[in-house]
């Protein structure tokens, strides 16, 4: 499985928009062959700070997912936002337990 998680943080009046694109992204990218889990949160201390997180069966899905046409338009929804920071990471996860 692969864990795809991480932050964006947003300029204040770029948090409507940004909100409103990842919402669209989530209902498309959820139907995806492969796709587990695909969520963005908004941090509770933080207003303008996305969580990702996403769960891919395989470096395949994730990669197929990155071509999709809901991805570019994602990308071009944001590309004229204020991202102030971004911090995304991706793990490959061989073992999962219950805590």
């Amino acid at each position: 499985m692969i864990v795809v998680t991480g932050t964006i943080e947003l300029h204040p009046e770029d948090m409507w928009p940004a909100t409103t694109a990842a919402g669209e992204m989530v209902r498309q990218t959820q139907a995806e062959e492969g796709c587990i889990s695909y969520r963005f949160y908004v941090d509770i201390n933080f207003l303008t700070r996305f969580r990702l997180y996403e769960e891919w069966r395989d470096e395949a899905a994730l990669a197929a997912h990155m071509k999709t046409p809901h991805m570019a338009v994602f990308l071009k929804a944001i590309s004229d936002l204020r991202i102030v920071e971004r911090s995304i990471c991706k793990y490959e996860v061989t073992d999962t337990q219950p805590v």
